[in-house]
């Protein structure tokens, strides 16, 4: 995909992993690198995340399938909002107990059928069937989750046990603040994949309020970053 780009693989790569990684806008990543002697324009950047997000996400997704203990069985499972062309769509998402990654999905409607299509992109993500699915009390999730999930799927419905999520979810409204909302579904859709997936992909955390050393963190991160550009760079 960049065989005809200007620039080496491993700075388009590093471009892209900051450009979803931190909460940075388009002007902000050519400068960074303008101090460095590296010219680009704000649209090469939307062009390089338009090739290469969808890969990263694909591949870390890839990595994380089947993978996990018995907290992977239990999800929670929530929407939040987030503007598009000027309109609010539904992102759906989920994690496990241990507070990773499930899936994620924009959709511009919040009815059955999305909700369906969210559980058949999650059970393909993971690689599973969970044993336990909370959510809020919408109408659409109990017969979304029998028939994509099971009957044997024990749905709960609290507000109070998704306050993880609920949590979880300032991580995608806290980076997209500064963009300012997206221009079309697909680029929205792309970015909020990509995101969750390398923000799982550099959680230190194997679990829900665990302490990290800060040495810990820092080689954990070294090492899963080097990954995802390895991975970018590749494309």
């Amino acid at each position: 995909m960049l065989n005809r780009a200007q620039y080496p693989s491993d700075v388009i790569a590093l471009v892209v992993l900051w450009r979803l990684r931190y909460r940075l806008t388009l002007r902000d990543l050519s400068e960074m690198f303008l101090l460095r002697g590296i010219v680009f324009s704000q649209e090469a950047v939307r062009n390089w995340e338009a090739k290469l997000a969808p890969s990263l996400a694909d591949e870390l997704r890839q990595q994380r399938r089947g993978k996990g203990g018995a907290g992977r069985r239990s999800w929670h499972v929530d929407e939040t909002y987030l503007k598009v062309r000027g309109r609010w769509c539904y992102l759906y998402r989920a994690i496990d107990r241990n507070g990773d990654l499930v899936d994620t999905l924009l959709s511009e409607h919040r009815d059955m059928a999305a909700a369906k299509a969210f559980f058949r992109s999650a059970k393909s993500a993971t690689g599973m069937v969970p044993d336990k699915v909370t959510t809020d009390g919408h109408g659409s999730y109990p017969r979304a989750i029998r028939s994509t999930l099971g009957k044997r799927v024990t749905h709960r419905t609290s507000a109070y046990m998704n306050n993880g999520l609920e949590l979880d979810h300032q991580g995608i409204k806290g980076r997209i603040r500064c963009m300012r909302g997206f221009k079309s579904f697909t680029s929205a859709d792309r970015f909020c994949r990509a995101y969750d997936e390398l923000r799982n992909h550099l959680r230190p955390r194997t679990r829900h309020n665990q302490h990290v050393p800060a040495n810990r963190r820092r080689m954990v991160h070294l090492r899963r970053a080097a990954a995802a550009l390895a991975i970018l760079a590749a494309g």
